[in-house]
């Protein structure tokens, strides 16, 4: 069950999103990670300090060396900040990686505020990006922009789930962690309906790079020869023991423990 992800996104200083939580969450379970750097940022707990894009060029010779040497069975894309980013990131990907499950994380703003992505850049997102993948992973922030509606109940998750299918992805993930409330509910969306997932929250402010570490998590359980909702499932189980054994570190929005002991036989149904 080993697999291999490609994961294509941006680092985090900090530790606790991007790059280092992808890697971090696809080691843990049980896959193989390699990476893409398409940005740097200075971040900590607190917020994003300063972004330093890579050259679109380089993003492209990362994603080839790897896929033409190592190959994948799994590709996670995160922060993509520019036109330029994602247009070479879905070229490498159509030359080189079609047919490879391909799970897209929208990343658009940090926990803190800070926009990781050209205002301009949403637009190439939906119309190039969006139709490769196999599944997306919105939070209501970044479902909201994809679909230019509010989306702050469960009422209106349920709603937005036909358009955000619309989109081209064959599978969407919606997560509701923003909405407030004693319970967590999640969206599966796809051809065959809408599954909901409900939990009870985590009352923490340790939630940095949540959203990437279920992303990837996603990806691992899918370069696996998982299903999707077998994956989803695994993902979001995982996810809440890392946030419940989160180490405290830092003064803001503290990082989960990735290397969680962490039992895939103990899954919800």
């Amino acid at each position: 069950m080993k697999g291999r992800v490609l994961i294509v996104a941006g680092s985090d200083s900090g530790g606790g999103a991007g790059i280092q939580a992808d890697i971090k969450a696809v080691t843990a379970l049980g896959a193989f990670a390699m990476t893409a750097v398409t940005a740097l940022t200075a971040q900590n707990t607190l917020g994003v300090h300063g972004v330093m894009g890579v050259p679109p060029t380089f993003i492209r010779e990362q994603i080839a060396v790897v896929l033409d040497d190592l190959g994948a069975d799994a590709i996670k894309t995160g922060m993509l900040h520019s036109v330029p980013v994602i247009e070479v990131v879905c070229d490498e990907i159509g030359a080189r990686a079609r047919g490879i499950p391909l799970v897209v994380d929208p990343v658009m703003i940090a926990k803190g505020g800070h926009p990781l992505i050209d205002a301009d850049a949403i637009a190439t997102l939906k119309a190039r990006l969006l139709p490769l993948a196999s599944v997306i992973t919105p939070n209501l922030p970044e479902a909201e922009a994809l679909v230019d509606r509010p989306i702050r109940t469960l009422e209106e998750m349920r709603a937005a789930a036909p358009a955000l299918l619309a989109l081209g992805a064959p599978g969407v993930l919606l997560k509701g962690g923003h909405m407030d409330g004693a319970a967590l509910t999640d969206l599966l969306v796809t051809a065959d309906g809408v599954e909901e997932f409900t939990s009870a929250r985590i009352d923490t402010r340790h939630t940095h790079g949540t959203g990437c570490t279920l992303a990837s998590a996603v990806a691992a359980g899918l370069a696996q020869g998982m299903a999707l909702r077998d994956a989803v499932v695994r993902a979001r189980a995982y996810v809440q023991a890392a946030i419940a054994a989160a180490p405290g570190f830092g003064a803001g929005h503290g990082p989960l423990d990735h290397g969680i002991t962490f039992d895939p036989a103990r899954l919800p149904g």
